[in-house]
């Protein structure tokens, strides 16, 4: 006969009563929309947990005129309502509203999204890597700011013994946007994404995510647009021709989609994006 496991749950009030729990080896709980499936990706549930939830701070998004700061419990749904219409932040908006579903992205969290390690195909992280966003950690020894791209890489050693809080973004992007290429049923994870972000120098951000196990800055493809004569005023034919020839990405396979198609599908996306967004006022 099984034996029952002794399982605890604690509502943390503040950052130190959830470092404390963490300490003590509890997993932290955001929205619950991954960890509460758990049992049918045949993994155990954490026998400790601390939820994040009544700590007001991390509920909020504040808005400045050249800053955002977005707290970790923000809900996919609230992200999307409280950035819409912010110039700049139409892929992140795309993120938000395009994950999922209605009722996944109403409890889903930033911070889930970014901490579920396994969860390759989390669309806050491209449009994040676009925005260059700098996460902050709360730790035993004060807060820490970690650029994203590096959060993504390191997050198994840097979340043993830390909690994501906050995420920053500056206001320096002209326009964004976000594509998804979904499978057929709606909630379905997306074969691939592609994050694409003009800065205010007119110079390119492309992010991909879902298409490798984490995603990353398409940097050979951004260093191409850079070079090529007539830079931001390239059109979609050439971005799309360039993207195909410096397509460095190695594709993942899973029930889902095998990875060359994957990689192959991403051309088309960046052509898509670059579509989406060069009519902008002020693009064009």
């Amino acid at each position: 006969m099984a034996q029952s496991v002794e399982r605890s749950f604690t509502v943390a009030s503040s950052i130190d009563e959830a470092l404390v729990a963490r300490r003590q080896g509890a997993a932290v709980l955001a929205g619950g929309t991954w960890m509460m499936r758990d049992p049918l990706r045949g993994v155990d549930l954490p026998e400790a947990v601390v939820a994040l939830h009544r700590i007001p701070a991390l509920s909020e998004v504040e808005v400045d005129p050249d800053h955002t700061v977005i707290g970790a419990v923000v809900t996919h749904a609230v992200l999307g309502r409280a950035l819409r219409g912010l110039a700049g932040f139409e892929a992140l908006v795309g993120a938000a509203d395009g994950a999922a579903n209605p009722g996944i992205r109403r409890v889903a969290t930033v911070g889930g999204n970014l901490c579920t390690l396994d969860f390759a195909a989390a669309d806050l992280a491209p449009a994040l890597l676009v925005c260059e966003a700098t996460v902050e950690m709360e730790t035993f020894d004060g807060p820490k700011l970690i650029g994203i791209s590096d959060f993504l890489r390191d997050r198994p050693t840097l979340l043993a013994d830390a909690i994501l809080t906050k995420v920053h973004l500056r206001r320096d992007l002209i326009a964004s946007a976000h594509i998804r290429l979904p499978l057929r049923m709606a909630g379905d994870y997306p074969v691939a994404i592609v994050s694409i972000a003009v800065d205010k120098d007119k110079r390119f951000r492309i992010a991909v995510g879902s298409v490798e196990p984490i995603a990353r800055r398409w940097t050979a493809l951004e260093e191409a647009l850079a070079a090529e004569p007539g830079g931001f005023a390239l059109n979609p034919e050439r971005v799309t021709e360039l993207a195909a020839e410096h397509n460095d990405f190695h594709g993942r396979d899973s029930t889902e989609a095998e990875g060359w198609y994957r990689r192959q599908v991403l051309p088309a996306l960046v052509k898509r994006g670059l579509a989406a967004f060069l009519k902008t006022e002020g693009l064009a």
